[in-house]
């Protein structure tokens, strides 16, 4: 009896000090479930109950709360600075050549290297839209004619 006190203490210890550290709900429900086997176990029931009730414990604790805790933890997600600038327009400092791999764009006075995704060429002094931005990288779609560059 003593013995499995001990194992099902030591696994609640084990799992209390694992989900203090990581804050993650990933084992306070097995914290839950050797807290009631070790209660089982101080009350006399053998290894078969004290598993089979460890087992429940944790199986229902997991299925009926996470997903409650998982919607009241839900973080919201912040928009970072890059994502501001899509759907911005730019204007093409340099000829956008997938074959020649050049382009750059001004965009919110920030030079930025550019590329489209459909390959064609678009030349300096067009005035560009801001699809998405992977990197260092904007990649854009022509929306008007060149528009005249100050040298």
């Amino acid at each position: 009896m003593y013995t499995w006190m001990i194992i099902w203490g030591v696994l609640f210890a084990v799992t209390v000090i694992a989900e203090l550290s990581t804050m993650q709900l990933v084992c306070i429900w097995f914290a839950a479930g050797s807290l009631g086997a070790f209660l089982a176990a101080a009350a006399g029931l053998g290894p078969f109950w004290q598993i089979v009730i460890f087992t429940a414990i944790s199986v229902l604790l997991l299925i009926f709360t996470r997903p409650l805790l998982k919607k009241l933890m839900v973080s919201k997600v912040t928009p970072t600075n890059l994502d501001a600038e899509i759907g911005r327009t730019a204007v093409v400092i340099e000829e956008i050549d997938p074959d020649k791999n050049t382009g750059r764009v001004k965009l919110g006075g920030v030079n930025w290297r550019a590329r489209t995704d459909d390959g064609c060429v678009i030349p300096a002094g067009t005035i560009v839209r801001v699809e998405r931005i992977s990197g260092t990288t904007a990649f854009v779609t022509g929306t008007e004619q060149p528009v005249s560059m100050k040298q």
